[in-house]
C-alpha cells in the first residue's frame, strides 16, 4: 500500500522516464521530510556513478529516498510495537505512546490526532493506522522534540516584579563585529529583537547638525544616527514579545542633545513609551512584565525622585538641566574593572575589620557636577542607573527602582567572595553584568556564573557566535522565548543563603540518563570532499560549580548520514532549576584537534522524557 502511495505521488515526474539530480531535490521536498543538499547529492551521486548517466528513474528514486529516509532506528522501534510489521493500530499506538514517549496520559484522541496529522496515506489514515510513513513523519517532527513542548509557550508567572526574572540582554547592541573598527548597524538592534531580547544597550554621543549618534566612544566604529535607532527598536520591538523593553543608555551627550534624544524617545515611540508609574506614584516594589506589556523602560541616570519628575512633566521643563555629583554619575561603563571600588572581604574572620562600605574609585579627586536635561531624566520610571558602591550600601540606601551595573571581573570577585550577599542583593535590585572593556574583539564571558547568583541582566555580545550565545540563547528558549524566565523561588526570596558553591539544603538532586542514539545528515567534515565525517558527540551541563560536567561518545567513523552510537549517560544534578544541557557534535579531525559541526542547548528542566 505505502508503494502505491509512494508512485502516485512521484510517478508524474518520470513521464519523460528520467530526472536529474535538482528534480531529485525538488521531489524529495515535496514529500514533506527534511532533506541536506549534501547528502542527497552523493546518494545521488553513488547511484548514476555506476552508470555513467546524469540521472535516474522511478526505482533508483525511491532507492534513494528510502536510504535516507528509512531509518533502521525507527524501523526497530516500528516493529516492537507493529505485529504485523506494516501498520499501527491506535492501541498499539497508545502503548508506544505511554511506554517509549512517557505520556502516561495517552489515549484514543491522541493517536488519532497524531494520525491525523502525520499519516500521508489516506486509505491508512481512514482506518484510524499509522504506516512506517506517517511514524517516520511524527517522530522526526517538533512533537518528538527533546523540547518540552508546554515550554515552547509562555507557562510561568508573569506577574512577580521585574527583578524576579532573568531578561534576556544585549551589550553593544549597535555593534555587528569588533568593537574597535567594526561597524555599527541598526541590523544588531532588529537581529538582538528578533531574537527575544529584551534589554538593548544604546551608547549615545553628541553628533553634528544637533543630531545624537550611537557609536562605540572613543574608537573608530561607525556612527548611526540616535533617530533610526529609536525607529528600528519602535518597529521591531514586540515582534518576538510582548513583553517590556528595557533600553539601557550609556549616555555621553551634552545635555542639548539629551533633550533632543527625549524628544524622539516620545515622539517616534508614542504610547509604548513608560512615561509614568502605573498605579501608585510611590514606588514600594517593582512592577510585573505582565503590567508592563508592550511598553519600552529608559534606563539611565536620573535626578531626584520619580514622583518629583511626574509632577515636572505637567509643568513642561524645556531647557532645564539638573545636576548629578560625579560619584553618582561615572557612565556604568566608562571605568576600566580594575579601578572598580574594592569590595567587602568576608570570606575569613581575620579581614572582618576590612569590613567598611567599599571605598570610592579615585578618580572622584575631580570634582565636578554632571549635568543632565530634565526632559531625559524624566523619562526614567522603574529603572534608574545608580552607582554601585557596596552591597551594605545598597541595602541601607538603594529604592526598588534604582539598578546597579557591574563590570564582570568585579562581580567575579563577588561570586567568589561574597555569594551570599550578592544573591541578597540580586533578590532586590535589577542587577546588570557588562564585559569587560579589555574585550576589543567583543568576545563573551559564561554568563552562568552570573545567573548562578541572580543577576537579572547578563549582557553579551549578540553579534559574536560561540558556547557563551549558545547557552544564552538555550537559557531563552524557555518560557516560550519571550526573554524573561522566572528566576527559581532560593534567588527571589530575601531571605535566601543559598550559594553556588555550597548549595546545602537548596540541592533536590535529580538523576539523569541520556541514551545516545543516533544521528542523521550531520554536516559533513570539511576535510570531506563527499559527505563524510567523524562525528562525536560531547553532552556537557552548564550549572553550579558541582554540576558542572562533560562526557563524550566514541567516534564513528566516515559517517556523517546516519551515525549510530546506542551509548547511555548518567549524571545525577544538585541544583536542576539553573542547569542547562548542551549537546555538540564535533568531526574529529585529529587525535588532538576536533571541528565543530553543530549544537544545541536548552535548560534541562525543559527535557522531554522518551
Amino acid at each position: 500500500i505505502s508503494r502505491t502511495w509512494f508512485l502516485s505521488i512521484i510517478q508524474n515526474e518520470f513521464r519523460t522516464g528520467k530526472i536529474d539530480l535538482e528534480s531529485t531535490m525538488k521531489l524529495l521536498e515535496t514529500l514533506q521530510m527534511s532533506f541536506d543538499f549534501t547528502h542527497v547529492k552523493h546518494v545521488f551521486k553513488k547511484t548514476v556513478d555506476k552508470r555513467k548517466t546524469h540521472t535516474i528513474n522511478i526505482e533508483d528514486f525511491r532507492a534513494i529516498y528510502r536510504a535516507i529516509v528509512h531509518r533502521p532506528e525507527f524501523q526497530e522501534l516500528f516493529r516492537a510495537y507493529s505485529p504485523n510489521c506494516k501498520f499501527l493500530a491506535d492501541t498499539e499506538l497508545i502503548e508506544f505512546l505511554r511506554k517509549e514517549q512517557y505520556e502516561a496520559e495517552a489515549c484514543e484522541t491522541t493517536a488519532l490526532e497524531i494520525i491525523l496529522k502525520y499519516e500521508p496515506i489516506e486509505e491508512v489514515r481512514k482506518r484510524r493506522q499509522m504506516s512506517f510513513e506517517g511514524f517516520i513523519r511524527y517522530m522526526s517532527s517538533e512533537d518528538c522534540s527533546i523540547f518540552k513542548n508546554n515550554h515552547r509557550t509562555i507557562y510561568q508567572d508573569m506577574n512577580h516584579p521585574l527583578c524576579d526574572y532573568f531578561i534576556s540582554s544585549s551589550h553593544n547592541t549597535y555593534l555587528i563585529s569588533d568593537q574597535l573598527i567594526g561597524p555599527s548597524d541598526l541590523w544588531g538592534y532588529t537581529s538582538a529583537l528578533l531574537k527575544g531580547c529584551r534589554c538593548l544597550e544604546i551608547d549615545c554621543w553628541d553628533g553634528s547638525n544637533n543630531e545624537p549618534v550611537v557609536y562605540h566612544g572613543h574608537t573608530l566604529t561607525s556612527k548611526i544616527p540616535f533617530r533610526s535607532v529609536i525607529q528600528v527598536i519602535d518597529k521591531y520591538a514586540f515582534v518576538a514579545s510582548d513583553y517590556p523593553i528595557v533600553l539601557s543608555l550609556e549616555n555621553h551627550c551634552s545635555p542639548k542633545q539629551q533633550e533632543i534624544m527625549a524628544e524622539y524617545l516620545e515622539s517616534i515611540l508614542g504610547d509604548k513609551l513608560l512615561t509614568s508609574t502605573i498605579g501608585d506614584t510611590v514606588v514600594t516594589q517593582l512592577p510585573s512584565p505582565e503590567a508592563l506589556k508592550f511598553k519600552i523602560l529608559v534606563k539611565n541616570k536620573k535626578v531626584g525622585t520619580i514622583e518629583e519628575g511626574m509632577l515636572r512633566r505637567d509643568l513642561e521643563s524645556h531647557g532645564e538641566t539638573g545636576e548629578i555629583s560625579d560619584l553618582e554619575n561615572m557612565t556604568d561603563e566608562d571605568e576600566t574593572d580594575e579601578k572598580a571600588p574594592l569590595y567587602p572581604k568576608n570570606d575569613s574572620t581575620k579581614r572582618k575589620s576590612e569590613q567598611k562600605p567599599s571605598a570610592p574609585p579615585r578618580k572622584k579627586a575631580k570634582v565636578k557636577k554632571i549635568k543632565i536635561a530634565l526632559a531625559l531624566s524624566d523619562l526614567v520610571i522603574y529603572t534608574k542607573s545608580e552607582k554601585f558602591v557596596s552591597f551594605e550600601h545598597s541595602l541601607a540606601n538603594q529604592k526598588c527602582y534604582e539598578n546597579n551595573s557591574i563590570g564582570e571581573a568585579q562581580a567575579r570577585k563577588f561570586v567568589k567572595h561574597s555569594a551570599r550577599e550578592f544573591v541578597s542583593h540580586t533578590s532586590r535590585f535589577i542587577t546588570r553584568i557588562y564585559p569587560k572593556g579589555t574585550r576589543a574583539t567583543s568576545s563573551n564571558y559564561n554568563p552562568q556564573e552570573f545567573w548562578n547568583v541572580g543577576c537579572q541582566m547578563v549582557a553579551l555580545n549578540f553579534q559574536t557566535p560561540g558556547l557563551q550565545m549558545e547557552l544564552q540563547n538555550g537559557k531563552f528558549l524557555d518560557n516560550g522565548g519571550c526573554g524573561y524566565v522566572l528566576k527559581p523561588e532560593f534567588l527571589r526570596n530575601h531571605n535566601s543563603t543559598f550559594t553556588p558553591h555550597n548549595v546545602g539544603r537548596y540541592s533536590k538532586p535529580m538523576s539523569l540518563s541520556i541514551r545516545l542514539i543516533s544521528g542523521h545528515q550531520l554536516p559533513p567534515s570539511n576535510l570531506s570532499k563527499t559527505n563524510k565525517a567523524d562525528p562525536l558527540v560531547h553532552i556537557e551541563i552548564y550549572g553550579v560549580p558541582e554540576d558542572q560536567v562533560k562526557k563524550k561518545s566514541s567516534v564513528i567513523k566516515s559517517n556523517a548520514l546516519s551515525p549510530r552510537w546506542d551509548e547511555t549517560f548518567s549524571f545525577t544534578v544538585q541544583v536542576p532549576e539553573l542547569a542547562l544541557i548542551r549537546f555538540c557534535v564535533e568531526d574529529e579531525i585529529s587525535l588532538v584537534a576536533n571541528e565543530f559541526l553543530g549544537q544545541y542547548t536548552l535548560p534541562l528542566l525543559s527535557l522531554s522524557k522518551g
